[in-house]
């Protein structure tokens, strides 16, 4: 008989009831140092104080009037993101899946509206993951996630990842855009080299395509910048944010400069619960945080130290650990083929170390940014001991 709550995904058998910055307390009382972030997105850490305050007090005046009126908690907001990116406008969501299908119907949307309607192609990248609607799913291009739901959604056009040649060679007179990931985290945590995101802005002027960038899982301070495309030292012309922006209040958004977002006129695009006051609120108390002076800087220290320490784990495991990719805190364990990465994502959880399983048998390390150099050796201690528990038996041998 099927489960009443709908059994799509493997759930672990643990059961959480409280946390506090980046631990996590089961309901029998096990304690659990937390380093998937809910993949991503508890990006201040759990029960902050700034972050709980902001909602309760607002959850305490109006949480939902629709965008049918003003909503002074997004208009405040959406004013911050605008002044701490390249964007001229913001369009609030609930997740990055409708962030990225927003994203997409605004590209096709500029060249309709601009007189080209014939480019709405867009060109995506092997080992992406967009979402899971039927347009990010195309967007995303992965078989095993689009078996069963019909035909794709045209108009994307899937290329290797890093590959400019590739990249040129895609181009055509129908195509809009180019979309991507800084760092692919479903994907296998493995990050864009700057260089190529530098050369991708070049070929979309030169072409006069769109950058699209998909930082939902990369945005809001993740590498140790607010924006990860930051780093190669880009604009896009139009992104996806979502997870850590509400710090795990459900949260998208679509950030675009104004020659993309003045199409999205009343009526084109919509939402029900977007960006309503209390998801806001949230949104605000977040940025609070990362914007504080010292904030970034902070998170780009402490994630240089926990690459550190997981070259020196992968050094200490090498019939486990391959090496280490990505790029802020969020890296990525590159296993053995002899060791399956949701083996160890057990294994560690089995220490007490929550974890995330990603693409090409990687584990995904994502901790909260507010997480502390202390909290990334205990980490490390942890995942040297689920090492050792997933050694191949001929490398045990072999150590003998």
């Amino acid at each position: 008989m099927i489960p009443a709550l709908m059994p799509t995904y493997n759930r672990a058998d643990l059961a959480f009831e409280r946390g506090e910055g980046a631990w996590l307390w089961t309901d029998d009382g096990r304690r659990f140092l937390d380093f998937g972030a809910g993949i991503a997105t508890t990006s201040i850490g759990h029960a902050h104080p700034h972050l709980v305050s902001a909602i309760a007090e607002q959850a305490g005046k109006v949480m939902h009037t629709s965008n049918l009126y003003r909503v002074p908690q997004a208009e405040r907001l959406a004013q911050r993101l605008a002044d701490s990116s390249f964007a001229d406008s913001v369009f609030f969501c609930n997740s990055g899946a409708e962030a990225n299908e927003g994203m997409i119907k605004a590209v096709r949307k500029h060249y309709a509206e601009t007189g080209r309607p014939d480019r709405f192609r867009i060109i995506c990248f092997e080992g992406a993951f967009h979402g899971r609607t039927l347009a990010t799913l195309s967007a995303t291009g992965n078989a095993k996630y689009l078996a069963g739901f019909g035909p794709v959604v045209e108009g994307f056009d899937h290329v290797p990842f890093g590959n400019m040649n590739a990249v040129r060679d895609a181009i055509g007179p129908n195509t809009a855009a180019i979309m991507i990931e800084p760092i692919q985290g479903e994907g296998g945590v493995r990050p864009a080299d700057l260089r190529f995101l530098q050369e991708l802005r070049r070929t979309c002027d030169e072409f006069g395509l769109l950058l699209a960038l998909d930082e939902v899982q990369t945005g809001m301070g993740r590498t140790g910048k607010l924006w990860a495309h930051q780093w190669a030292g880009i604009e896009p012309d139009v992104m996806s944010s979502a997870k850590g922006i509400g710090g795990g209040f459900p949260l998208g958004a679509i950030l675009a400069k104004e020659a993309v977002a003045e199409h999205l006129k009343p009526g084109t695009h919509g939402t029900t619960y977007g960006g309503n006051p209390l998801a806001c609120a949230a949104g605000n108390a977040v940025l609070d945080v990362i914007l504080a002076p010292g904030f970034l800087d902070r998170v780009d220290g402490v994630a240089r130290y926990l690459w550190r320490g997981l070259h020196d784990l992968a050094a200490r495991h090498p019939a486990v650990i391959a090496g280490v990719q990505g790029a802020g805190l969020l890296l990525g364990l590159r296993l053995r083929d002899g060791v399956v990465n949701t083996e160890m994502q057990s294994a560690a959880a089995a220490e007490g170390l929550l974890t995330v399983a990603a693409g090409m048998n990687v584990l995904r390390v994502a901790p909260p940014l507010i997480v502390t150099e202390a909290e990334c050796d205990e980490a490390i201690a942890l995942l040297d001991r689920a090492a050792r528990r997933v050694t191949p038996s001929d490398a045990r041998v072999a150590a003998k």
